[in-house]
């Protein structure tokens, strides 16, 4: 095992985007901590996953909704950087753990718009601020965001209004973080097939054909689409890049 690995830390890398992001950080030869909240099984099918690609990863539960929690997940990610690597800090932080609650303005409920706070902006929030002493000098903050902070769908506005605080935020870590050279980016994805969005496509016939046709490279995102841009954010050749968003949408509703 090479020593120099650089060490991520990805949360909801247990499925979809995540997990891609996950297996591509590893092909680039970094080191990877899959956070789940749920799904122990998928977590450690990754896991697996990243050992056979060569490099090292284990994984850890948290609740990126539960505030409270933070201070003893950092405690484990401790006790796991010092068993595996025998250092105290990590390199990159994805914050790429979200869920989805589609309504439209007028019918979202307050439970609904909490639930959506709570994992989207607070959770992100405080979970970089604790997160601070842990992330090494030089590292990197990558935040997932979303093509709807551009174009407006209906039944996204509370979503997307989480995502635009993120894109803010990060602009505001960049420029307080510049100090010790950690880089913050985001990344917004366009449509993508995954568990997050198979009910809108199970519950919206022709929502495919429709989303390929307003896209101009013809087609639905994949998972695969996006995690090599987080990896690429993360890497020593993208270290004149921060505060910035990148849309990987595939051209949508240009």
């Amino acid at each position: 095992m090479d020593k120099t690995n650089k060490i991520a830390v990805i949360t909801g890398a247990n499925r979809g985007l995540g997990r891609n992001m996950a297996l591509e950080l590893a092909k680039s030869g970094n080191d990877i901590v899959v956070v789940y909240r749920n799904n122990k099984d998928e977590a450690e099918a990754v896991v697996k996953e990243i050992e056979a690609i060569g490099t090292k990863a284990v994984s850890l539960q948290l609740d990126v909704a539960n505030t409270k929690s933070f201070a003893d997940f950092y405690e484990r990610l401790s006790a796991a950087l010092a068993a595996n690597w025998n250092r105290t800090t990590f390199d990159f932080l994805v914050n790429n753990a979200g869920i989805d609650a589609h309504s439209l303005f007028a019918d979202t409920t307050e439970e609904d718009f909490d639930n959506l706070m709570n994992v989207h902006f607070k959770g992100v929030y405080f979970l970089t601020q604790k997160g601070l002493p842990f992330i090494a000098d030089n590292g990197r903050i990558v935040n997932v965001s979303t093509g709807l902070t551009r174009f407006a769908t209906p039944g996204y506005a509370a979503y997307a209004s989480m995502k635009g605080a993120i894109e803010v935020f990060t602009k505001y870590l960049a420029k307080e973080l510049g100090n010790r050279k950690i880089t913050a980016n985001m990344v917004a994805p366009g449509i993508i097939e995954t568990d997050f969005t198979k009910r809108a496509f199970e519950s919206h016939p022709g929502l495919n054909e429709y989303m390929s046709s307003i896209t101009s490279l013809g087609r639905v995102g994949q998972p695969t689409d996006i995690g090599g841009i987080v990896a690429f954010l993360c890497s020593e050749k993208a270290g004149w890049i921060t505060a910035q968003r990148i849309e990987a949408s595939g051209g949508m509703f240009l």
